[in-house]
């Protein structure tokens, strides 16, 4: 059997995006574990729902749990995490949602992965940045302890390395700034690129 694409054939990502009244984008929120990424991103969804707006949001964990829990913390295995979820973020992109992304990706390389899967036009890197010590402090998971008694080899930030975006579209302090503030400074960024226009459903 022969199979072939019929991408010319399938609804258009346009007719999508019109019948829906918004573009589809992918705010790719990245940075330490306990940084904050997760509870942006609840509240950013909350808040984009409000003023009418259709998201998805495709979180490290739930992903790790579900579509990749045949996946390990290797360095392979965590290039193909990244990976799959762009692939993933990139079908909801098409399909008209704001799709946010909540994983650490912790390398640049692994970022621009990421941005050429989803597409150049289709991504927003926000880094959700707060220092180690606070997100330590914080802990919620309690990974770094277990990663500082050497429980967890190769966590980021502890036993292997984070680079920080050199250039993010956005970045929002989660140790200086309350959860609000950063959600309308990511809303900020899209109405300012034409990525948002208000309307209510």
């Amino acid at each position: 059997m022969h199979i072939f694409p019929i991408h010319d054939r399938l609804l258009q990502r346009s007719a999508k995006e019109g019948l829906l009244g918004q573009k589809g984008i992918c705010l790719w929120l990245t940075g330490l574990s306990g940084s904050g990424k997760s509870t942006v991103a609840q509240h950013l969804e909350a808040e984009l729902f409000a003023l009418g707006h259709l998201t998805q949001v495709l979180d490290g964990d739930n992903i790790r749990a579900g579509l990749n829990n045949n996946l390990t913390f290797s360095e392979s295995d965590r290039v193909e995490n990244i990976r799959r979820v762009a692939e993933v973020a990139k079908l909801f992109v098409h399909c008209g949602a704001i799709t946010i992304v909540t994983f650490i990706s912790p390398t640049a390389e692994s970022r621009a992965m990421a941005k050429r899967i989803v597409g150049a036009d289709d991504f927003v890197e926000v880094f959700v940045n707060a220092p180690l010590e606070t997100c330590e402090q914080r802990d919620v998971k309690g990974l770094y302890a277990k990663a500082r008694r050497g429980e967890i080899p190769e966590f980021t930030g502890v036993s292997a390395p984070y680079e920080s975006p050199a250039d993010p579209d956005v970045e929002v302090r989660t140790d200086l700034l309350e959860v609000g503030e950063c959600v309308s400074r990511i809303v900020d960024h899209l109405r300012r690129t034409g990525v948002l226009t208000d309307h209510t459903v």
